[in-house]
């Protein structure tokens, strides 16, 4: 900006030229960048939006695994739903095995990282211990604790000196499923907690050490609240995925539902009408109730990490 002798203001152009040039260059990089998401984009499309939509055109019909004659029922697959006490029966199922599996690998994935973090000796076998299961296929994971809770020939029972009939009988069975699936899953949450720990800055503990603090203190006034967010994503990653356990189940009980039907699973039982009894239509209208059920999770989960952030602030 400059002024003339006789008092008249000149500014220089430029800024306007580069304001008015700033709305078609972002709308120049949207388009751009809109190529990149593009394939992302056309597969979410294919294999998750479709599915979807299909879904649901098929549970409001009286479809059969052949495709053919399909009616359209209205809202009939729904109601048949929400009155089948199967139907309850495997989702809480599903919601025990969720309410056992979560605080158990929850804690137990924070304990193994805490001494993977702290141990000296063999650092990495530990670590690579620790994690290695869960690099195993369900199937092969499921197998292995077949064998291990087989009453005969099992170890479980032949080491400890038990006589427990684990999969056969309705108080153990899914205690057993339980027990393969943490073996199994915890390296995944151990890896997070581990990544986690080691973002933590080393002076925090140090401070802390010059001011007379205790291992426990240190570990409950400054590891624990650190790893506040990771735990909440540990936990909501953890209730997602038990609710739709299936494999161990399945495989542990020989594609069965259980002594008693006490390990039958909400996807185990949306599978069996869907693939056994032929009803494509009723099992589209469960898997969507399961959708719904699944999706009122998450949100309440990102509904509570909102509250607790905008409280902290």
């Amino acid at each position: 900006m400059t002024t003339t002798s006789a008092g008249t203001v000149i500014r220089p152009a430029r800024a306007h030229t580069a304001a008015a040039g700033a709305a078609p260059r972002r709308r120049q990089g949207f388009q751009h960048g809109g190529w990149f998401i593009a394939p992302f984009l056309a597969l979410f499309a294919l294999f998750v939006v479709w599915p979807l939509l299909r879904g649901v055109h098929l549970s409001l019909t009286d479809a059969n695994i052949s495709g053919d004659g399909a009616r359209f029922v209205g809202l009939d697959n729904y109601r048949e739903a929400l009155d089948d006490p199967l139907v309850w029966d495997s989702l809480g199922h599903s919601a025990w095995f969720t309410l056992l599996v979560v605080p158990c690998i929850t804690v137990l994935a924070f304990l193994l990282a805490m001494l993977a973090h702290h141990i000296e000796r063999g650092k990495w076998l530990w670590r690579l211990c620790f994690f290695l299961p869960f690099l195993l296929p369900s199937t092969v994971a499921a197998n292995l604790w077949q064998w291990l809770f087989n009453p005969g020939t099992g170890m479980i029972n032949h080491v400890f000196g038990l006589d427990t009939p684990w999969l056969t009988d309705k108080s153990y069975a899914m205690l057993a499923i339980v027990l393969a699936t943490l073996w199994w899953t915890v390296g995944f949450s151990f890896l997070l907690y581990l990544a986690a720990l080691q973002g933590i800055p080393a002076h925090l503990y140090e401070a802390a050490k010059l001011d007379g603090a205790g291992a426990w203190q240190r570990a409950v006034h400054i590891t624990l609240p650190m790893l506040r967010h990771i735990t909440g994503l540990v936990v909501a990653l953890q209730i997602l995925a038990s609710l739709q356990v299936f494999d161990q189940a399945v495989v542990m009980q020989d594609f069965l539902p259980g002594p008693e039907e006490s390990t039958r699973t909400f996807v185990q039982y949306t599978l069996e009408q869907g693939f056994t009894s032929y009803r494509v239509g009723y099992a589209s209208a469960v898997s969507i109730i399961f959708f719904v059920i699944i999706a009122a999770v998450a949100l309440a989960r990102i509904w509570l990490l909102r509250n607790r952030e905008e409280g902290g602030r």
